[in-house]
């Protein structure tokens, strides 16, 4: 798995930038009470959609696989932080709706899935980032 993502600062506003994912464009910036000019999605908020996207890409291809009657699943994400023996650390609420006609002991089985995107698992376990000026 290689992907190169490209973000730059667009000159639009104070924080805009843009992000290009292969042939996608996007724009991010921070929320006006940061100073941005809210004109995307701030940089958690990418992360959160990553870790969203994952997730139902990983429980569809789950359900399809078990043949599963999973009509739709939708995840919610919220960034929380907390604080615990006196370091604070940042925690994702990540709520899952699976719709669709599953047993009990279907949607028991589906849940964990969740936990194994590799997104999550890249969270998780931490990640090392290298940092290099070109």
């Amino acid at each position: 798995m290689s992907s190169t993502v490209v973000v730059r600062e667009n000159g639009k506003g104070r924080y805009q930038q843009e992000v290009i994912a292969g042939q996608h464009r996007l724009l991010a910036d921070e929320p006006v009470s940061l100073g941005g000019t809210d004109a995307g999605p701030a940089p958690f908020d990418y992360l959160m959609a990553g870790l969203g996207a994952c997730t139902t890409m990983t429980l569809r291809m789950y359900a399809e696989r078990k043949g599963l009657a999973l009509r739709q699943v939708s995840v919610s994400l919220a960034l929380d932080s907390v604080e615990h023996d006196g370091i604070r650390h940042d925690r994702i609420i990540r709520t899952i709706t699976l719709d669709g006609p599953l047993s009990d002991d279907q949607r028991a089985r589906i849940l964990p899935i969740a936990d194994r995107c590799p997104v999550d698992l890249t969270l998780v376990r931490g990640s090392d980032v290298q940092t290099e000026l070109s």
